[in-house]
């Protein structure tokens, strides 16, 4: 694959094999580079991507996601070389094939109308609630996992977010017009919201009403304003396009200055006539 903008496939959401082959993948990945993420990083990783105001490319975040983080520099049509955390070139083309899989899901539900959005086509992050997973557990299960950290609903995906904004914040500048500024800061404020510990009291279960409540309704109404903050993010970019690089004019030569095409004339009676 090379350094130019991505060709998606046809948008279809990751099967849970696919999902299981990803978990897989980045497991192997582990015995090579310790500080791989985890997939529902990886995930808000991506998402922050799909919204962001430039094209990020390959080369630029392969290497921050699950390399040594320095971009890559390649000609035009230069393949991506494979990074030193995969096994070999195929593993990382399959990695990438189900990435922009995901990719192409992800923009496509993002860009669904909203009077066309239903429960198969909306957005949804690959966030767990490992604390209702953990509730589930025997006694015994528990047990072992007492005293470890155990991550709310969807911190992991937030980190994932906004580790990308924060490592290209020239593409999460605030606009110049002020309603603008204010959608942006007010939507990553419902993303930054997510990183935070939900210390709120436990009041139900997201994946059964038999165990225990593992999530505080605070945490599932910020869960809500984030996926609706992702939409408003995605739309913001869309409508106000690429940056535009400021371009500085070198200032000009005084009339009777030399003149810069170095004719040894004055500049009011050569380039300036």
């Amino acid at each position: 694959m090379n350094d130019s903008a991505p060709i998606f496939p046809t948008a279809r959401g990751l099967s849970p094999d696919e999902l299981e082959e990803l978990d897989t993948l980045l497991s192997d990945l582990r015995t090579r580079a310790e500080e791989i993420p985890q997939w529902e990083f990886c995930d808000g990783f991506l998402t922050a991507l799909v919204c962001s105001r430039r094209t990020i490319t390959p080369a630029e975040y392969l290497p921050m996601l699950l390399g040594d983080g320095e971009a890559l520099t390649l000609e035009p049509d230069q393949p991506l070389p494979t990074l030193e955390s995969f096994a070999n070139a195929a593993q990382q083309e399959r990695f990438l094939e189900l990435w922009l899989q995901r990719w192409a899901a992800i923009e496509e539900a993002l860009d669904t109308p909203e009077g066309e959005r239903n429960e198969d086509n909306a957005f949804q992050p690959e966030a767990e609630d490992v604390r209702a997973i953990i509730a589930s557990l025997s006694d015994e299960e528990r047990a072992e996992l007492e005293g470890q950290e155990i991550p709310s609903l969807a911190q992991v995906w937030a980190l994932g977010f906004m580790f990308a904004v924060e490592n290209w914040p020239e593409e999460w500048t605030a606009p110049r017009d002020k309603d603008a500024a204010k959608w942006l800061d007010e939507s990553l404020e419902c993303i930054v919201a997510l990183t935070e510990d939900d210390t709120g009291k436990p009041s139900l279960n997201m994946y059964s009403d038999e165990d225990p409540p593992s999530i505080s309704q605070g945490r599932v109404d910020a869960f809500g304003d984030a996926i609706r903050a992702i939409y408003d993010l995605r739309q913001l970019w869309k409508t106000l396009g690429p940056r535009v690089e400021t371009i500085r004019k070198a200032p000009e030569p005084g009339r009777n200055d030399p003149c810069l095409c170095g004719s040894g004339k004055k500049f009011k009676k050569c380039c300036g006539a």
